[in-house]
């Protein structure tokens, strides 16, 4: 893999990993568009890695009042809106992982052809957009419950189909359970730190910390942070319509070129 390659997956990552449009689709999609050697997928979990960074410190001071919340809840039985929502998470996080795992393990090898990519990047598009549309506004981040974050967490065992978009089925899940726009991509980002960091401590032992490596998780990381801060500010006015039509009109990108071969 060459520093180009990388950067240009980097930026990739730091884009689609954190807006409902699918990273993985990005990430097996350009290489088969441009001919390039198919990424590792120890280099794949890197450039995860450098979003879960930029997750990490933009939300350092929620992270710290949520440790510190689920600590005193379960130690010193003090209950504050961090304590409940740090072992929303954590519970949230659990069966979602699992499944997803398991699912990825023994199928997900077979579901990564460009075909089912576009299809699933098309049909999740077109659900968001209706989600998105129909639902009410009704829950901030503050007052998600648990019936809520666990539906949402558990969304997230259907990303292990490329093209689905883990950030997309749990931003749609919120949206679904009446999660105001900004809480629901919040949250969304707060809930893949943990299954991330899984990820990136069980393939370490693979990475190869080269140039490109370090480019690619740098550029995942910068550019991770610029797309964090624009899409909260993005959604206190806006809404996932222009992320509903770029799935589709992505997806339909990729079938034209099969079609045309």
């Amino acid at each position: 893999m060459t520093i180009l390659q990388a950067l240009v997956l980097g930026i990739v990552q730091g884009l689609t990993e954190l807006l409902p449009i699918s990273s993985s689709a990005h990430l097996t999609i350009l290489p088969w568009l441009f001919n390039w050697t198919q990424i590792p997928e120890s280099f794949d979990v890197a450039l995860h890695f450098g979003t879960l960074l930029a997750i990490g410190i933009f939300f350092a001071k929620d992270w710290i009042q949520l440790i510190k919340g689920g600590y005193n809840q379960i130690i010193k039985k003090e209950k504050s809106f961090e304590g409940k929502m740090f072992w929303y998470l954590v519970i949230a996080t659990i069966p979602g992982g699992i499944i997803g795992f398991i699912l990825d393990t023994f199928v997900g090898d077979t579901l990564k052809g460009p075909t089912l990519i576009a299809i699933a990047l098309i049909i999740m598009g077109i659900i968001l957009y209706i989600v998105d549309k129909k639902c009410p506004s009704d829950t901030s981040y503050e007052k998600m419950n648990f019936k809520q974050t666990f539906l949402i967490g558990l969304s997230q065992a259907l990303a292990f189909i490329p093209g689905v978009s883990r950030s997309g089925v749990t931003m749609t899940t919120a949206r679904l359970m009446g999660v105001k726009r900004e809480s629901a991509a919040k949250y969304s980002f707060m809930l893949s730190a943990p299954i991330v960091l899984g990820a990136t401590i069980f393939k370490i032992k693979d990475f190869v910390f080269n140039i490109p490596f370090i480019i690619g998780v740098l550029a995942s990381f910068i550019v991770g942070i610029i797309v964090i801060k624009f899409l909260l500010k993005y959604l206190q006015k806006g809404n996932f319509k222009i992320f509903a039509i770029y799935r589709v009109i992505f997806g339909i990108i990729i079938l034209a070129k099969i079609i045309i071969g």
